[in-house]
């Protein structure tokens, strides 16, 4: 079951609405009572529905989960579609470039602070989740998984395990690598990282490979437990990271 409804974001977009979503396992109706890990997502509108998809193709979360009876609550919420690059700004903890918008201030801790005081609250008091932070994840993909790569260290005392897919690690590489190597981690930190081989072709002399690289080795240096691929023929588009949900669920889950 996915439960859908508006959501605003005051500190981030004043009164501007958009969409929140929770998936629900079909065992937390038929066994009242259960508890269930939750996996927190960005750019919500991607994750579960054709229909409110960006370019209409969703990750299809639902049907993975159901079908694999796999027993996590799943809630996720709306980008900023603002013309202006919002959506970057939103999802970068750090101010940065942007091709095509110029300097954008980075508003990523803005957002992690209403995902941790309000989202996450709202979620826990409703549902039926296990809140403590080993059954507390999150996940997401290009400035989402940069995102997530924030949220895990900055916020490790909350997200105990991230996946970031084809993560947007180019933008503010020192004060992302800076991050990494200063934030306090808790022992058990997990994250799942990857990238499309077909996205590594679009910029020369490996440039992005050896960021990928040297963001999962610091990580590693760090203690933390990290799975890192290249996807043969992955792409950055939704229906490639449709086909990574097992890889990153399966690390997520591991010995749950």
């Amino acid at each position: 079951m996915i439960v859908k409804w508006e959501v605003t974001l005051p500190g981030l977009s004043g009164d501007e609405v958009r969409n929140a979503y929770v998936y629900l396992p079909p065992k937390a109706e038929t066994h009242p009572g259960t508890r269930f890990p939750v996996l927190y997502m960005f750019d919500g509108h991607n994750v579960f529905f054709d229909a409110d998809a960006t370019y209409g193709k969703s990750w299809g979360m639902k049907e993975y989960l159901e079908e694999t009876g796999t027993p996590l609550i799943v809630a996720a919420v709306e980008c900023s579609h603002g013309a202006n690059g919002e959506r970057l700004s939103e999802y970068s903890p750090f101010d940065f470039r942007a091709r095509e918008f110029g300097e954008l201030p980075g508003r990523g801790r803005e957002t992690m602070e209403w995902f941790v005081n309000s989202f996450k609250p709202h979620i826990d008091s409703r549902y039926p989740t296990m809140p403590d932070r080993e059954h507390t994840f999150i996940a997401g993909s290009s400035m989402g998984g940069l995102m997530s790569l924030y949220a895990v260290t900055e916020y490790n005392s909350v997200f105990s395990k991230a996946a970031a897919l084809s993560p947007s690690v180019l933008v503010a590489p020192s004060e992302l690598d800076r991050l990494l190597r200063s934030a306090p981690l808790e022992p058990g930190t997990v994250v799942y990282m990857d990238y499309g081989s077909q996205e590594m072709k679009h910029l020369p002399g490996a440039v992005l490979a050896r960021r990928f690289a040297k963001v999962a080795s610091i990580l590693i240096e760090r203690g933390v437990f990290v799975t890192a691929r290249i996807v043969p023929g992955g792409e950055h588009r939704e229906a490639s990271w449709e086909r990574q949900i097992p890889f990153f669920i399966n690390t997520l889950l591991y010995e749950k």
